[in-house]
């Protein structure tokens, strides 16, 4: 890969330069978007999304980077198998595809499910990853928006199916105008949330969504949590971007992540929901930018590594959660079922 272009220097990428290509990895297509030389950057979409929805910020970033956006299995164009949709596996299959393009290490901005799957590669191949930029990430809370955990439950298909009738999109699109003309968070978000149904045409779609879903969430909230492995993001340059108004993932969670991770940077969009990089495509630019440029790739111990996991998280004995963590996830999981019955 090219070196990282001087200030004055950068190269100008048009949206036309960014291009989607295919790569079969283990018998499966995989979709992908890049443009761009020098350092790697990888971005990850979220849950029912696809590299699409980067293509506003794709052309910035390229300027001075190798730029791969890919579609996870199960999304977009890259295909959709009935296979393991866990965080887990969506970082092998991320692994494997930037071995298959010759990327060895790089720079991940993971979005939403997205987030999680970069905190997953992060852990599994912290000798692959030299930053981690989360964006409205899941994986640090049990709270998530009560429609995602509504699909979680026998019978999805079907209601994601009618959602995509003529007279309910009608009824759903009138919906969404409604909360944002009276200015709710879910307002913040709702557009962006009906592009996402729109996004599964077909059964396979919508069994992949829901299969992924389940992976990460149920009727009670996220089940996935990287909390409590965060301590060995030390030495990881880590920043946190979030929406003051994220109705999918609170704000909340951007604090406890910000705690949880040693020597952390948190920004957030005041005013914003879960897409901070669609409604301020400027500002996210110039946030990533400035933090690729304020750090140093992470250099990667398997001695410090091996020093962290015997020290154990901070605050435990003998490497088990102590009563503090347990006590503040059992206060999460409660306040979500309060505010479901509610």
């Amino acid at each position: 890969m090219g070196s990282v272009p001087r200030a004055g220097q950068l190269r100008p990428v048009a949206e036309g330069d960014v291009r989607l290509r295919h790569r079969v990895v283990h018998g499966y297509r995989r979709a992908y978007r890049t443009a761009g030389e020098g350092p790697a950057m990888v971005l990850l979409h979220g849950i029912g999304d696809s590299s699409a929805t980067w293509t506003g910020v794709i052309p910035g970033l390229a300027r001075r980077h190798t730029v791969v956006a890919p579609d996870l299995l199960g999304h977009g164009a890259s295909d959709k198998p009935r296979a393991d949709y866990s965080v887990a596996a969506y970082a092998n299959g991320l692994r494997d595809l930037l071995g298959a393009l010759g990327i060895d290490r790089a720079t991940l901005v993971g979005h939403s499910l997205g987030g999680g799957v970069a905190m997953q590669f992060a852990y599994q191949f912290p000798e692959r990853t030299e930053r981690l930029v989360l964006v409205s990430t899941g994986g640090v809370g049990v709270e998530v928006n009560p429609a995602l955990r509504a699909v979680s439950l026998p019978g999805a298909d079907l209601l994601l199916s009618a959602l995509t009738l003529p007279g309910m999109r009608w009824q759903t699109r009138a919906f969404a105008w409604l909360t944002r003309l009276l200015d709710t968070d879910l307002g913040q978000d709702a557009p962006d949330l009906l592009n996402l149904v729109d996004a599964l045409p077909d059964a396979s779609a919508r069994s992949a969504f829901i299969r992924t879903l389940r992976a990460v969430v149920d009727w009670r909230g996220q089940v996935v949590t990287m909390l409590d492995r965060c301590y060995l993001a030390e030495g990881m340059p880590t920043m946190l971007l979030w929406g003051s108004r994220d109705s999918v993932v609170p704000v909340r969670h951007a604090y406890s992540a910000h705690a949880a991770m040693p020597g952390s940077r948190l920004e957030i969009f005041d005013g914003v929901g879960h897409f901070p990089f669609h409604t301020d495509p400027a500002g996210f630019l110039a946030l990533v930018e400035d933090f690729v440029d304020t750090t140093d790739a992470a250099d990667w111990s398997a001695e410090r590594w091996q020093e962290l996991l015997r020290a154990g998280r901070p605050g435990t004995a003998a490497g088990r959660p102590d009563d503090a963590y347990n006590r503040a996830v059992e206060r999460d999981l409660r306040e979500t079922s309060e505010r479901s019955a509610t």
